[in-house]
Parts: C-alpha cells; sequence; structure tokens
C-alpha cells in the first residue's frame, strides 16, 4: 500500500492557517468533528460495554450492519438520529452541555407601545 506524502498538504495548510479568517473557519470546523467523533467514540465504548455486536446493534436500530460498522471505523458524519437511536438502544441519552455558563443579556428589555415588557 502507498504512503500518502502529507508534507506539501501541511505547508499549505500552515500557510492558510496564517489567515485569521481562514483559522477561525477552521478552527470552528475542526471543534464540529472533534465533537461528532467524541459522541460516535463513546458509543462505540459503550457498545463493547454492553457486549453488543455492531451487527446486533444494526438489527436493533433497523440499519444495514456495514452502515454501523462505516460509522464506528471511519471519520462519518452520522445523522443525529441514527446517533439516538444507538444511544436510546445502549440505554443512554445525548446530552448538550455548555462549555461555559450560560451569559446573562445586559440589554434592557424592549418594550411594546402598548408599555407591556
Amino acid at each position: 500500500m502507498t504512503t500518502l506524502d502529507t508534507t506539501y498538504h501541511q505547508r499549505r495548510l500552515d500557510e492558510r492557517l496564517r489567515d485569521p479568517e481562514f483559522r477561525r473557519e477552521y478552527d470552528a470546523a475542526r471543534r464540529q468533528v472533534d465533537q461528532v467523533d467524541a459522541v460516535v467514540q463513546a458509543l462505540d465504548r459503550l457498545r463493547v460495554d454492553t457486549g453488543l455486536s455492531k451487527a446486533e446493534l444494526a438489527r436493533r436500530i433497523g440499519k444495514n450492519p456495514a452502515a454501523v460498522r462505516r460509522l464506528f471505523s471511519a471519520a462519518a458524519n452520522p445523522e443525529l438520529a441514527t446517533v439516538a437511536a444507538i444511544a436510546s438502544v445502549l440505554d443512554a441519552e445525548i446530552k448538550i452541555v455548555p462549555n461555559e455558563p450560560a451569559r446573562v443579556s445586559t440589554r434592557p428589555r424592549s418594550r411594546r407601545a402598548d408599555g407591556v415588557a
């Protein structure tokens, strides 16, 4: 198997990352990919811990076993419905947890013309 030489690609990426706008977009996309990967890895660990094979998990959520294998072994971008179905079968739930406390708006609420807020 031929190994891809990524030296050029890495140099090109490093070059583009010097552009602040590109860097912001790249970092945002990277965070999204990392979050999806973390959820999929957590589900796979839970699947292993519960003793379910990928084929059995696929059967329980009504998906093709090959699709579930790809989900756990590739850089897949799963549908949220599939992730929720897998979590349900594994007796788990998906939660969104803010990284920092919610910011309270300091702007005054606008008033309607009749004086009601």
